[in-house]
């Protein structure tokens, strides 16, 4: 296959946004692409190793069917300063629907990274367990505990290369493509309402919108004026790592001769919204026609 259908994909960090690059994939392969190597940081970790694993399919069905309780009841809470959450239960959830196996026999090469917070340098994973790679690569500092290994305590690949390009070991010979899922706000979009074959993603029950209606009678909404938001301390740390964070991205992606590159806002969801999953892989597949439009038709 010529090097105009062959992909290097990079997918990056950036918690529930990442379910886009779920969108991505599937417009690559109904437009006839191949993908030939996946690096992926944190959620881009999950999703592209569930791709190489050939699992894609059961995962999307998986993370579709969860909503907003589930989500919740997915994340096993502790009051360790190290994390809130531990980060074993949603894994282990998964496990029970897709089974690990090992980076090294997986029929697509694939790499993840995370970061040894004592020695503060970068560990790429390229062999062993997929799910002890992928759970080291998304220990979101604060939010998940670090990842146990012997020897290394790990945390979110994304604190040192949240773009993992320089993990691609060939993108001389094939296109090399980047969804970068922490992009500015004026790169948002109004969320997807219906997928591609028109099916409804984001609908309110019936009997919640009779509710709605019932209450507004007797409690009519009053108009408030807006109050500018005020952070926290935690929110204002969090809110300059995201700034330190987009910035390192767009730096990122200068430094590579990349070919296409799908962008998607850092306000397009939260980090923990996974219930959305249906609504960001249809924003995913839609940001990435629109960058493979232009590439094709630049071709042309």
């Amino acid at each position: 296959m010529s090097k105009k259908k062959t992909v290097s994909l990079v997918l990056s960090s950036g918690g529930a946004r990442g379910l886009a690059h779920v969108g991505v994939i599937e417009e690559l392969e109904r437009r006839g692409y191949e993908i030939g190597e996946i690096a992926g940081c944190s959620i881009g970790a999950l999703v592209g190793g569930m791709y190489a694993a050939g699992q894609m399919q059961v995962f999307k069905d998986w993370i579709c069917n969860l909503d907003r309780v589930d989500v919740f009841s997915l994340m096993d809470f502790t009051f360790s300063s190290r994390g809130f959450i531990k980060g074993d239960k949603v894994y282990n959830s998964l496990k029970n629907v897709i089974k690990d196996c090992q980076i090294e026999d997986l029929p697509i090469p694939f790499s993840c990274n995370a970061v040894d917070y004592r020695s503060g340098k970068e560990y790429v994973f390229r062999e062993g367990s997929l799910y002890s790679a992928i759970r080291a690569s998304g220990s979101i500092p604060t939010v998940f505990q670090p990842a146990q290994h012997p020897g290394h305590e790990f945390i979110d690949g994304g604190v040192l290369n949240p773009v993992p390009i320089s993990l691609i070991s060939n993108h001389e010979d094939r296109l090399l493509v980047v969804v970068e899922v922490n992009g500015p706000q004026h790169l948002y979009v109004p969320p997807a309402r219906r997928d591609q074959k028109g099916r409804t993603l984001i609908s309110i029950p019936k009997w919640l919108q009779d509710y709605r209606r019932k209450m507004t009678q007797y409690f009519p909404e009053e108009s408030k004026e807006e109050k500018p938001a005020t952070l926290s301390a935690f929110s204002l740390i969090t809110r300059s790592f995201d700034l330190l964070q987009d910035k390192f991205c767009e730096l990122l992606i200068e430094k590579y001769p990349v070919d296409v590159t799908v962008r998607i806002s850092r306000k397009q969801a939260g980090t923990l919204e996974f219930h959305r999953a249906a609504e960001m892989i249809e924003i995913g597949r839609r940001k990435a026609a629109d960058s493979l439009d232009l590439l094709e038709d630049g071709n042309n």
